[in-house]
């Protein structure tokens, strides 16, 4: 199968209001055309570097998203054109995407990675430390960013029940914050879901998918 039919064939088992990610990390640029030409325009990268170069070398009408985990000091590179960061998990991150946002005088959309997971991931935060970020003095500070939702990744296992809990306490999390009315706090996305899951992801809420062998055939490692 083709990348084209892959995308094609995966779109079509997406409900409308469900935004599907393509996930072009470790890719080159001739497979991400493959997607593009058939009208995909939403990718995901892991690292700011190579979605930097893709960005460069690819049509500008392309949304890049940032799906890795983020370094502070790299925010800079991408400041001027990324489209959504999905994994952001502290004020400190917040704090130096709004100030590289100002610098490239726009607004930079963004999700919180909530902790869903069973296995203990170095990444993400617990609902109640965002209810902290959102509800505190420096969030409110933020003019340049603007948290559109919730990101969250399940268990790697076959245990269908354990993923749909997780997937249940992001959807909880992003229905019990999404009544705060704060300026630069937006929700309407809740990105969960990957190539395994996003049929389960769907059913539980989610609006958004991450899918990237399902479309690209397995990584490439360099």
């Amino acid at each position: 199968m083709s990348i084209a039919n892959n995308l094609l064939n995966i779109k079509s088992t997406i409900p409308e209001h469900v935004t599907l990610v393509a996930v072009s990390k470790t890719k080159p640029v001739s497979d991400i055309m493959e997607a593009y030409n058939v009208g995909h325009k939403i990718f995901g990268e892991n690292k700011i570097q190579d979605m930097v170069e893709k960005y460069h070398a690819m049509p500008k009408d392309i949304k890049w998203h940032m799906i890795g985990h983020v370094q502070r000091n790299k925010v800079k590179y991408m400041a001027s054109f990324v489209s959504l960061i999905h994994g952001v998990d502290s004020i400190k991150l917040l704090e130096e995407i709004n100030k590289q946002a100002l610098k490239n005088n726009r607004v930079i959309d963004c999700l919180i990675q909530i902790k869903i997971a069973k296995e203990d991931s170095k990444f993400g935060i617990y609902p109640e430390e965002a209810l902290k970020i959102i509800q505190s003095q420096q969030f409110s500070e933020l003019k340049n960013i603007r948290v559109v939702g919730f990101m969250g990744m399940a268990t790697f296992t076959e245990d269908n029940e354990q993923i749909k809990k997780e997937f249940n306490l992001l959807k909880s999390t992003f229905d019990s914050l999404k009544e705060l009315e704060i300026f630069n706090f937006k929700p309407e996305t809740i990105s969960m879901g990957m190539s395994g899951d996003y049929k389960l992801a769907i059913e539980c809420g989610s609006t958004m998918v991450r899918v990237g062998s399902g479309i690209f055939g397995a990584r490439y490692y360099n």
